[in-house]
C-alpha cells in the first residue's frame, strides 16, 4: 500500500499475468504522490514473471476464477477499512488479467465501486449493476485484445446506460501511460482512424 500525506480517495490496483512487480507497486506510488491511497493486492501471492513465457506459465498455473476473487474482494475491504476511505467509494485500475478483475468488481460491488480505469484488458460482462464510470485504454493492434472485443466490451458499457470512453493508444505509450497523440477509431468502424484526438487525454467518448 501506498500512503500519501493526505489521502484524497482510494484506489485499488490489479496488476497484469506479470505478478505483482516494481511496475505495479511503482504505479501505486505514482497514485499516492497525486494524494491517492493505492493498494496492489497480489493475485499470485508472491511469484513474479520476467519473461512472456514465465507469465504464459504463471497465468496457466493459476486458477483465477477461484483464487481471485477472495483476494480482490478481500483488498477493497482492506482499503475501505482504512480511516480516510471509511464510508467512501474507490476507484480501480486494472492492467490485463487485472482489468478483467476491475470490471467484475465494478458489477459485484457496485456500491463500493466509483471509477474504473483498464488498461489492454476485458470482460463480457452485464454492467446493469455497475454505477461507475469507465475509461478503457487499449492498443490499436494487439492480438490479445482485437478490435471486436474491445468493440464488444464499449456496447456492453453503452447498452447499460453507463458512462464511459475508450482510448486507443500504440502499445509502448499504453504500457508507459505516455500522453501521446491517439489513434481513434471512427463511430461505427471497426479500423482506427490515423486523425490525432486533440483531447488530452486521448479518448473517445462511448
Amino acid at each position: 500500500m501506498a500512503l500519501p500525506e493526505k489521502p484524497r480517495g482510494g484506489v485499488l490496483v490489479l496488476h497484469a499475468w506479470w505478478g505483482l512487480n516494481d511496475f505495479f507497486k511503482g504505479f501505486c506510488d505514482r497514485l499516492a504522490s497525486h494524494g491517492f491511497l493505492a493498494l496492489a493486492p497480489d493475485l499470485y501471492g508472491g511469484p513474479v514473471a520476467k519473461t512472456v513465457s514465465e507469465a504464459k506459465k504463471l497465468m496457466s498455473s493459476f486458477d483465477e476464477s477461484s483464487k481471485a476473487p477472495p483476494v480482490v474482494l478481500g483488498a477493497i475491504d482492506y482499503l475501505q477499512s482504512q480511516p480516510s476511505q471509511s464510508g467512501r467509494k474507490i476507484g480501480v485500475v486494472g492492467f490485463s488479467m487485472g482489468a478483467a478483475w476491475a470490471l467484475w468488481l465494478s458489477t459485484t460491488r457496485p456500491e463500493d465501486v466509483k471509477a474504473v480505469v483498464v488498461f489492454y484488458g476485458t470482460y463480457a460482462l452485464d454492467f446493469s449493476k455497475a454505477k461507475a464510470s469507465f475509461l478503457g485504454n487499449f492498443a490499436p493492434e494487439d492480438e490479445w485484445e482485437p478490435t471486436e472485443t474491445i468493440r464488444a466490451l464499449e456496447q456492453r458499457i453503452r447498452g447499460a446506460a453507463k458512462r464511459g470512453f475508450i482510448s486507443l493508444l500504440p502499445w509502448y505509450e499504453t504500457l508507459v501511460l505516455r500522453r501521446r497523440p491517439a489513434r481513434r477509431l471512427r463511430p461505427g468502424s471497426s479500423r482506427p482512424s490515423l486523425e490525432p484526438n486533440p483531447r488530452v487525454p486521448q479518448q473517445e467518448t462511448l
